[in-house]
């Protein structure tokens, strides 16, 4: 099959050197101001790190999994003894979000198995294993964590691992990460992530088809098309789309920006807090085939590799909505679409939407690329009249007859018996966030 397909598996041209591995994390942690990439924190070797094949793994647990573990005001914790009763006390307040037993061994049982292990050294495999005897202790440490609004250190540390992504990369820009995570962190994302949910439904963009329950790719390529036929079956009648691109939209949030966004839903002070502290001060290092780099710490940007890291950028992005009759914006994660429905040539609607959106990129530190940003217009009258190109931060936007739209290659004419439909996959996702 490879032969007849002509596959040709991709070739690592990285030296595997330190230098190497510690310029892949300047440039992964390019967008944080003031952090020290050459920092000369240690970072676990990759012999420290157990293997998922190894099957004495489970005495690696780490210490954190201790019941008599208890979070000092740093975040760290603390393994100081105490008195029997107060593991089984209760930290948390009416205010702050708690979590059950049978919520904590309920996702412990729906571990993949097969994940690698974070920087942390626990495997899966244990944690589903191992399940009845640790979901007391589990539940125990997440509540305080909720509590104290701190996340440990080492459960939002990142483990990033190149991937090429051109058969022959050269520089920098041709990997992205691949994030490995603590999965015990994991465990309470997903949890959290629950609560989260619940308390913005009513603030979240109804246009926004990712990371959404019931909603999908298929739904966003609906929503532009139906209304686009609809319109066009008008007479004198065109239709703008702007598809929009961001550079490396998930690593620009601002986690300042973001609390003061959640201050105005449902989500209450203390989670704010925890959110706030979860996005900052996060460790990471890069794994190039046998060494590891200096570590990096990052205060911008969503985790890569964690469950809660779409949430985030759904919310930051979800206090700018439009949609009316003839115009609407839409959002598959961060590609971005502006749907504009022209007749007679009143294009006033259209071009404010797309300059207001601009601006709100702007106000809110995501940095568009203009130069991959592309315009389709589609026009079906017989004497079409040749429409003003719109101009962004200065730079006019290419207008393009065809353009691929979340994996379905678009034309400005609808015709797809030429065009070949490739499913959106989640590594298509990843490279909109690297």
């Amino acid at each position: 099959m490879k032969k007849v397909t002509g596959f040709k598996q991709r070739k690592d041209c990285t030296d595997g050197s330190l230098d190497t591995a510690n310029e892949l994390n300047k440039f992964f942690n390019r967008f944080n101001s003031g952090t020290n990439p050459a920092s000369s924190s240690p970072v676990p070797s990759q012999s420290d790190i157990p293997s998922s094949s190894d099957p004495t793994c489970s005495c690696h647990m780490p210490a954190l999994l201790s019941s008599n573990a208890i979070m000092d005001s740093s975040g760290s914790i603390n393994l100081s003894s105490t008195k029997s009763g107060d593991a089984a006390a209760p930290f948390t307040s009416p205010s702050h979000l708690s979590v059950s037993r049978s919520q904590v061994k309920r996702q412990l049982e729906r571990l993949n198995r097969n994940k690698a292990a974070g920087p942390d050294g626990v495997i899966p495999r244990v944690l589903k294993a191992c399940a009845e005897q640790l979901y007391g202790i589990l539940q125990h440490l997440f509540n305080l964590s909720l509590a104290q609004e701190k996340v440990p250190v080492l459960w939002k540390t990142s483990c990033l691992v190149p991937v090429p992504k051109k058969t022959r990369p050269s520089v920098s820009d041709d990997y992205r990460p691949v994030a490995l995570t603590s999965h015990i962190m994991k465990v309470l994302e997903r949890l959290l992530l629950v609560h989260l949910n619940k308390q913005t439904r009513t603030y979240q963009d109804q246009l926004q088809f990712a990371y959404r329950h019931g909603a999908g790719v298929e739904d966003a390529i609906i929503q532009l098309l139906q209304q686009t036929h609809c319109h066009l079956d008008k007479a004198g009648s065109t239709v703008r789309v702007m598809f929009f691109d961001f550079s490396s939209a998930f690593n620009t949030i601002q986690p300042d920006v973001l609390c003061q966004k959640l201050q105005k839903t449902q989500v209450g002070a203390s989670t704010i807090t925890w959110i706030k502290d979860y996005l900052t001060n996060r460790p990471q290092f890069v794994r190039l085939k046998n060494c590891t780099s200096n570590q990096a710490i990052s205060n911008i940007g969503a985790p890569q590799g964690t469950v809660l890291s779409p949430f985030p950028f759904t919310l930051y992005t979800s206090d700018f909505q439009y949609k009316s009759e003839t115009c609407h914006l839409q959002k598959y994660s961060d590609d971005s679409a502006v749907v504009g429905c022209i007749r007679d040539g009143q294009e006033a609607e259209f071009r404010e939407l797309v300059e207001r959106f601009v601006a709100w990129c702007g106000n809110n530190y995501l940095t568009l690329n203009v130069n991959k940003t592309k315009e389709m217009i589609l026009d079906f009258r017989r004497n079409r009249v040749e429409s003003n190109t719109v101009s962004i931060m200065g730079e006019e936007v290419e207008v393009v007859e065809e353009y691929k739209y979340l994996g379905v290659h678009l034309d400005n004419r609808l015709d797809y018996r030429e065009r070949t439909v490739k499913p959106f996959t989640r590594r298509d996702t990843a490279d909109c966030t690297s």
